[in-house]
């Protein structure tokens, strides 16, 4: 009995630690969503305040297709940019874990550290590189790889440079994570089998560490679906996304009933993709405990 007692000791600590965090999530988190699901059936008075209520035009105005263009197009620039972080973080968390030595640590942490820095901040000077007259296009007009008219702002193209760069770190720590965890006789019982380098790495490093994939696409996709920054400094008005229409319904139309709307529209959206996460981790889990 004794024992017992002692064991159930640290499961009560960490329920009581838990507890500010939950209380917090609860009392802001939860009441800001309820809040804004809310507002998303209200309407607004004469002077542009929000009312309470119980419409339901913002509602069927998301049906408007210039909405569903601009949330495909989200959904499009979300996607692409979680497949070129896949290409950009495998061989990066590959070469850290592999072969980084006693010097991992140290280049996580070259990677991590920077990202720290302001997103705003980071994201104004990207721009800069990828401006008319940034040290890129000038170098590419000097190798006769670009000419004059060759432009990267204002372009998709830009956009999702902006978000391959902003949110690449997301990609490569849950692989670097997932790779320090594989089973590296793997690796070498395909080099036994005569397996090239190419297909050691494509069919024995990326099943093994899928699961690192998966996280990392979901912490890629689910920023880079409400971003709005990298289209607002790098795209123009055809490349906008669905947080630059929240943000003007928010802070310039004075339409907050139809920016909750769009916000519900989108969270819709993310959380059919975490659910499509959730599933995928649940039944790789089942695999792996038979």
């Amino acid at each position: 009995m004794e024992l017992r007692n002692r064991r159930r000791r640290p499961d009560r600590l960490w329920t009581w630690l838990m507890l500010p965090g939950t209380l917090w999530m609860t009392a802001f988190l939860v009441a800001s969503l309820i809040l804004v699901a809310t507002l998303a059936f209200g309407t607004t008075d004469p002077l542009g305040n929000p009312q309470f209520g119980l419409d339901f035009d913002n509602i069927a105005a998301l049906a408007d297709p210039a909405y569903r263009t601009v949330l495909l197009r989200s959904l499009g620039y979300a996607l692409i940019t979680c497949v070129i972080c896949l290409a950009v973080a495998y061989p990066v968390a590959y070469a850290i874990a592999m072969s980084g030595g006693r010097f991992k640590n140290l280049l996580i942490a070259a990677i991590v550290v920077p990202f720290f820095a302001n997103y705003l901040v980071r994201m104004y000077g990207w721009s800069v590189v990828l401006s008319d007259d940034g040290p890129l296009l000038r170098a590419l007009r000097a190798i006769g790889v670009a000419d004059d008219g060759t432009r990267i702002l204002q372009t998709g193209f830009g956009v999702v440079a902006g978000l391959v760069y902003g949110f690449v770190v997301f990609m490569i720590i849950p692989l670097y994570a997932a790779m320090e965890r594989m089973d590296t006789s793997l690796i070498e019982a395909g080099r036994d089998l005569y397996g090239g380098p190419l297909r050691t790495f494509l069919f024995v490093t990326v099943p093994a560490t899928r699961q690192g994939a998966a996280a990392g696409c979901v912490l890629v996709f689910l920023p880079a679906m409400g971003d709005f920054v990298s289209a607002q400094l790098m795209g123009g008005p055809d490349q906008i996304m669905i947080g630059n229409l929240i943000q003007d319904k928010f802070f310039q139309g004075q339409n907050w009933p139809l920016g909750s709307a769009l916000t519900m529209l989108l969270m819709a959206v993310l959380f059919l993709g975490m659910l499509g996460y959730l599933r995928r981790t649940r039944k790789d889990e089942a695999e792996a405990a038979r």
